[in-house]
């Protein structure tokens, strides 16, 4: 596994440990960075739930992101992402929590303005996670992106409160959506679809 682009591209990371962890693939990795706009997360800070190895935010920093929370209860995963922030350079740009993901919620600083995550596809919950996310006041500045990486057999809502659907993309049996974070969400944001099978 590598990461994927940026001032990093190429540099070896270290994969999962422990069972049941599943780190998101490069291909995908790619796809959302090619998706989003560099101008909504560079120089900003990133929130990476259920870390895994890293990778996710990671690839933030490679292309530009100033600072990482990673977020990761399994001891052994969180040692793969410290181990892998050094072997990326990023060591003075991320914090590794061990901690569970809805306390690191209520107690990280906040003001993200990019939030990853790509739980395990046998979690469950994630409508109620997304609820969580949307309802912690000052966790994502206002225009800030949230993205989600699921299973195709889980349907997200188009809105969370204030987090509004603005992109739903589908690589193989991998599901990635986007949403942007608006303080006003009385308007709807249009949502656009967009597959590839032959990822």
């Amino acid at each position: 596994m590598r990461v994927a682009g940026g001032i990093a591209k190429g540099r070896r990371l270290k994969g999962a440990v422990s069972s049941g962890t599943r780190a998101t693939t490069e291909r995908v990795r790619a796809a959302i960075f090619n998706i989003l706009n560099p101008d909504q997360y560079q120089g900003g800070r990133v929130l990476d739930l259920y870390s895994g190895s890293g990778s996710l935010g990671i690839e933030a920093l490679s292309h530009g992101a100033g600072w990482a929370d990673f977020v990761e209860w399994d001891r052994r995963q969180s040692a793969v992402i410290t181990s892998n922030l050094e072997t990326t350079g990023f060591s003075a740009q991320g914090s590794v929590h061990r901690t569970d993901v809805l306390q690191a919620l209520q107690t990280l600083p906040g003001n993200y303005d990019l939030v990853l995550l790509d739980p395990p596809y046998k979690m469950g919950g994630l409508d109620s996670l997304m609820e969580s996310i949307a309802s912690q006041s000052g966790l994502v500045v206002d225009g800030g992106v949230v993205i989600a990486g699921h299973s195709k057999r889980v349907d997200l809502k188009e809105s969370y409160g204030p987090l509004q659907l603005t992109s739903h993309r589908q690589y193989g049996d991998n599901v990635v959506d986007f949403f942007v974070y608006r303080k006003d969400s009385s308007g709807v944001m249009e949502s656009q679809s967009q597959g590839d099978s032959g990822w």
